[in-house]
Parts: structure tokens; C-alpha cells; sequence
């Protein structure tokens, strides 16, 4: 009997603790999951609250600067996007395809590594075509063949890059023409009213700094991104020159 009350007591004590275990979990996940949406409501009110205040702000500045620097920055990220797209496309394995190119002349000869060339996207690609295309005769042709198509392809890298640098440096002289005019208008208020009251020229400024910051802004982003495509270029050209090098010294040994 004493042992009957015994189990008992041990099923009733695991069962009420399993009990409790239960609603501590229950608790500790239901303010795990409260937790995390208070976080997602803050961090929802956070993005809408900048995305207000940067709309206020740029109608604050006026349409006719912010617009137009606006507008500069659209072009530019326009124009940096493609010239990223495209030199990302033109970067190739260049070491791959000058052994690619030695393979194929020891094999195949001329033509063997012409083919090679055709099936390779890239400017390295293009020129080792081009000097090879004029192997067959004085390797003075070839070596200026490379020379000559290297300069092109150099200026299909840097296409439209210029524009990039202008964008960058219109958006913060915009910026500050809306600053200047701005404390213009200040000004002509406090001039036609005979008072210097603050309220007066608070506005204006505040117009004028606006547009100010929107272009310096504009400016910042732009730079990071052009300094980006000239190194990528930069990188480009090296590899070029270089692999001008290899091609021209591989034919030289094939010739013999």
C-alpha cells in the first residue's frame, strides 16, 4: 500500500511538472514572437518615418534644382550601371587564355588559336585575334596591329565615363547655385518687409542648405561609383598590355 502511494505521488509530481514546463516554454515563446514584432514595428516605422522625411525635404528644397540634381543623379547611376555591367563582361581569364592560345599554335598553328580567340568574349580576346590575324607575315604588322586595336578597345572601356565625372561635378555647383539664390529670395524678404525678423529669412535658407546637402549628396555617391569603373578599367588595361606582351613573344617563338 505504502509503495501504491509512493508511484503516485512520483506520476502526480512528474505531471505537474511537465505542467509547468509547458506554460514556461509557452510564455518564453510567446514573448520571444511579441519581442520580435515590437522590433519589426519599430524597424517599419523607422523606413516609412526616412522615406517621409526625405520626400519633405526634397519638396521642402523646391522642384526646380532638386529636380534637376535629381536628375543627375539618375543619369549618372544610369550610365555607372552600364559601364559596370559591360566591364564585368569584358574581364576574361587572361592567363587561361594565353595558355589556351600557346596550346592551339603548338597543335594547330594559326588558325587553331584564332578559333580559340573568336570563342572568347573580352577585349584581350579581340586583340590576341587581331595580332595573330597578321601573323603570317612580318611580326612588326602584328606587333602594331596589337598596338593599334589595343588604343580601341581602351576607348570602348572608357565610353562614357567622361559623363559620369560631369554628373559629379554639376550636382553639388546645382546644389550651391539653389543655395545663392536661395539667400537671394531671404533677402529680397527681408528688404521688402524693412524688418530682420528671423522668421523672414528661415525659410529661404532653409531652401538654400537643402539643396546644398542634396547635391553634395548626389556628388558623394556618384564618386564611389566612378572610382569603382576606373580601377575596374585600370585593372582591364593592365591585363591588356601584358597579355600584348605574351602574344607577341609567343609568335615570335612560333615563328622560328
Amino acid at each position: 500500500m505504502k509503495r501504491l502511494f509512493s508511484i503516485l505521488a512520483i506520476v502526480c509530481f512528474m505531471a505537474f511538472g511537465t505542467v509547468n514546463a509547458t506554460t514556461n516554454a509557452y510564455s518564453i515563446a510567446t514573448t520571444v514572437v511579441t519581442a520580435q514584432d515590437d522590433a519589426t514595428d519599430v524597424a517599419t516605422d523607422e523606413s516609412e518615418g526616412f522615406h517621409q522625411e526625405l520626400k519633405k525635404r526634397f519638396i521642402e528644397g523646391g522642384p526646380g534644382f532638386m529636380g534637376i540634381v535629381l536628375l543627375c543623379l539618375i543619369l549618372g547611376l544610369a550610365i555607372a550601371i552600364e559601364r559596370i555591367i559591360f566591364l564585368n563582361l569584358s574581364s576574361t581569364n587572361t592567363k587561361k587564355l594565353t595558355e589556351n592560345v600557346e596550346d592551339a599554335l603548338q597543335s594547330g598553328g594559326l588558325e587553331a588559336a584564332k578559333e580559340v580567340c573568336r570563342n572568347t568574349k573580352g577585349p584581350v580576346a579581340s586583340i590576341f585575334y587581331q595580332g595573330l590575324d597578321r601573323a603570317d607575315g612580318d611580326l612588326d604588322a602584328a606587333e602594331k596591329a596589337v598596338v593599334a586595336y589595343g588604343g580601341v578597345q581602351m576607348g570602348q572601356l572608357e565610353k562614357n565615363v567622361s559623363w559620369i565625372s560631369l554628373f559629379i561635378a554639376l550636382a553639388p555647383m546645382l546644389g550651391f547655385m539653389g543655395t545663392v539664390i536661395g539667400m537671394i529670395q531671404a533677402f529680397d524678404k527681408i528688404e521688402a518687409a524693412g524688418d530682420m525678423q528671423p522668421s523672414l529669412v528661415a525659410g529661404g535658407i532653409k531652401v538654400a542648405l537643402l539643396t546644398t546637402v542634396f547635391g553634395l549628396i548626389v556628388a558623394i555617391i556618384l564618386q564611389i561609383f566612378y572610382n569603382y569603373i576606373i580601377a575596374k578599367i585600370d585593372s582591364i588595361v593592365n591585363d591588356m598590355e601584358d597579355s600584348s606582351i605574351n602574344l607577341m613573344d609567343m609568335l615570335s617563338k612560333y615563328k622560328k
